[in-house]
C-alpha cells in the first residue's frame, strides 16, 4: 500500500530553513512513496515549494506534487500537481505539460468525473473523523466505492495512527494520504 505525505504550514512552519529539516526528517522516518507541499496561505509558497521538490528529490522513490499550481509544478520539475475537485477541467492541462494528477474527492460522482477527465489518483474523504471535515465515511463505504471504481483511489482523512492504516490496508486501497499520521 502507497503512502501519501500532505505537509501543513502548522507542523512544517514557512520558515525557509525548518521546514527543510522537518521535511526531511519525516520523509526520512515515513519513507512515502508520494509527498504533497500544500500551504495555502504561504506569500512566499513558490520558493517554499522549490526547497520542497528539492528535499524530496534527495529520496529516490518520493514522488513530489505541488497543490493546485500545475504550471508551477512542471516550472519546479516536481511529478504531479494535486488538484481539487473544482479544479478537474485543468487535469488535461497539466497532463500536457507531463504531469501526474491527483484530484481531492468526497463523492462517488467527484470520483469517476475525476476518472473520466484524466487523472491519474484520487483522494477520497474523509474516512476517519476530521476536525472540520464533516462526518466520516467509513472503512465500508471506501469499501463500495473501490468495487465500483477503477482509478487508484488514496484513502484520506482523520488518519493519525497504525491501527486507522492497518483498516485501510485491509481494502484494495492504492494508498493512504494523511497529514498528521506523518507528524
Amino acid at each position: 500500500m502507497k503512502k501519501y505525505l500532505i505537509t501543513s504550514r502548522e507542523f512544517y512552519t514557512d520558515t525557509p530553513a525548518v521546514f527543510r529539516k522537518k521535511l526531511h526528517v519525516q520523509l526520512q522516518k515515513h519513507l512515502p512513496d508520494f509527498a504533497l507541499y500544500r500551504d495555502k496561505t504561504n506569500p512566499n509558497y513558490k520558493t517554499q515549494a522549490e526547497h520542497f521538490v528539492e528535499v524530496c528529490s534527495q529520496f529516490m522513490d518520493v514522488k513530489s506534487f505541488i497543490h493546485r499550481d500545475y504550471q508551477l509544478a512542471r516550472d519546479l520539475n516536481a511529478d504531479g500537481v494535486h488538484l481539487t475537485s473544482l479544479d478537474v477541467e485543468d487535469i488535461q492541462k497539466a497532463k500536457a505539460l507531463g504531469l501526474e494528477v491527483i484530484v481531492s474527492t468526497h463523492t462517488y460522482s467527484e470520483v469517476q468525473n475525476a476518472a473520466i477527465k484524466g487523472a491519474d489518483y484520487v483522494t477520497y474523504s474523509p474516512i476517519f473523523s476530521t476536525p472540520n471535515k464533516g462526518e466520516p465515511k467509513g472503512i465500508e463505504d471506501l469499501e463500495k466505492l473501490l468495487r465500483q471504481s477503477d482509478i487508484k483511489i488514496f484513502a484520506l482523512g482523520g488518519i493519525t495512527n497504525e491501527e486507522q492504516v492497518q483498516k485501510i490496508e485491509k481494502t484494495s486501497a492504492f494508498g493512504f494520504a494523511s497529514i498528521r499520521y506523518f507528524y
